[in-house]
């Protein structure tokens, strides 16, 4: 028996959340593993949660972001001591976004759950690329060399797979 659209709905967004967390984990994961190989020395818990970061100029692309939205609401400038929390809540709001997303779209029925999953990561990886320079985070996306671009993809699709790897087990059907 097919359960109600609006039990579907609900559950795909709250499972698909979940699973953006967790897809979000995994891409951090391999990053920080990248990191150490290159000879970072920072903590998990430091680097996950950008210890390091103590003003804007050290923030990543989503702390620029949120310090920019920041800025539209408060009609002021933001402060350096928000750039911790701010990269933070963002980044992880983003992870969980494009999980609840993806979760909203897995809630509806179709014959193509795998092509869906294998463009979850490839998807999120190219609207970086098509948003963040329109914000003036990131350069155009020609403006990066292969191996760069190449990392970056390969970093969101370890998220791609994690999410969808995990929103199919939130909502495998028990018997």
């Amino acid at each position: 028996m097919r359960r109600p659209v609006a039990s579907r709905i609900i559950g795909g967004a709250v499972f698909g959340a979940a699973a953006g967390a967790v897809g979000t984990v995994a891409m951090d994961l391999e990053l920080y593993r990248r990191y150490r190989h290159a000879g970072g020395k920072d903590s998990l818990w430091r680097w996950e949660f950008a210890g390091s970061v103590m003003g804007w100029d050290q923030a990543s692309a989503p702390g620029k972001i949120g310090q920019k939205l920041e800025g539209l609401v408060l009609r002021r400038p933001v402060p350096d001591s928000w750039a911790r929390a701010t990269t933070n809540a963002v980044h992880w709001s983003t992870g969980i976004g494009w999980g609840l997303q993806y979760g909203l779209l897995a809630s509806r029925p179709s014959r193509h759950r795998m092509i869906r999953a294998l463009a979850l990561g490839p998807v999120a990886w190219l609207s970086s690329y098509v948003i963040l320079p329109l914000t003036g985070v990131y350069e155009p996306i020609w403006k990066y060399d292969a191996k760069t671009l190449g990392k970056d993809l390969s970093a969101h699709l370890v998220f791609g797979a994690a999410t969808s790897a995990s929103l199919a087990a939130l909502t495998r059907k028990q018997p």
